[in-house]
């Protein structure tokens, strides 16, 4: 980063590896040189701790379908410090963001605040999973769902070490380091993932050859985690990747 940098865009959690980001720390390096920072949280918000105020994070935007278990069609969401507000401009022009929506008018003047942000109708039906379980997260905590989630992914390091001799552990080691999920790698996966899914395990299959094991921590068990791993190794056997 230099003077020459305007915009700093990362992911809180690396959507491949699980990779955890110092996010206040590289936050505040950007704004040494004066850049603003938009931090991606698909893959932190809802598994990991998110502070955004204290860290002084300029944005933010990210998904509902995965830790916060909207599914598919649920909504985005994006965050804008409260002094960017007024001055930051959305290119996408939609009615709900609107000074007045229902005027209809010739001309369009974006409302003030974070509504300026909104560009369309939110699916009603898909955002009623995700209120249930920002509740669920709220009556909980995060420091409990975090640590909820070192010992599942933890478990899931010891575990594909024991039964997938020859899989490499494509994620950090230490579990201050990454995010709710395992990424392991082996050239047989890609022969693998279908077979899982024939017997309802769904990992996440990445090329070229990254088998991704994401783990929700409210609603995962060691059981079906010690399960699908397990399912791992029987299918790795048949396609003959085993060692």
């Amino acid at each position: 980063m230099s003077e020459d940098t305007a915009l700093v865009l990362l992911s809180h959690v690396a959507y491949r590896s699980g990779w955890l980001a110092d996010a206040a720390g590289i936050t505040a390096a950007a704004h040494g040189v004066g850049a603003l920072v938009l931090w991606d949280l698909c893959h932190s918000v809802g598994s990991v701790p998110v502070s955004l105020d204290a860290w002084e994070v300029d944005l933010a935007v990210g998904c509902t379908y995965k830790y916060l278990n909207g599914g598919p069609g649920s909504p985005a969401f994006a965050y804008v410090r409260s002094s960017l507000q007024d001055t930051l401009v959305q290119p996408i022009w939609g009615w709900m963001g609107a000074q007045d929506p229902f005027e209809m008018g010739e001309t369009y003047a974006p409302a003030r605040g974070i509504r300026r942000f909104l560009s369309g109708t939110p699916s009603i039906v898909a955002m009623q999973p995700v209120i249930d379980m920002v509740a669920l997260l709220d009556e909980v905590g995060m420091p409990a769902v975090r640590a909820k989630s070192v010992l599942l992914t933890e478990f899931a390091v010891e575990a594909a070490r024991e039964l997938l001799p020859g899989v490499l552990i494509a994620s950090p080691l230490e579990p201050e380091r990454r995010g709710s999920h395992i990424t392991l790698a082996h050239p047989r996966f890609v022969d693998v993932y279908t077979r899982l899914w024939d017997r309802d395990v769904i990992p996440d299959f990445r090329r070229p050859d990254n088998l991704r094991v994401g783990l929700s921590p409210l609603s995962t068990s060691f059981t079906e985690l010690a399960r699908g791993l397990v399912a791992v190794a029987e299918e790795l056997r048949v396609v003959g990747g085993a060692d």
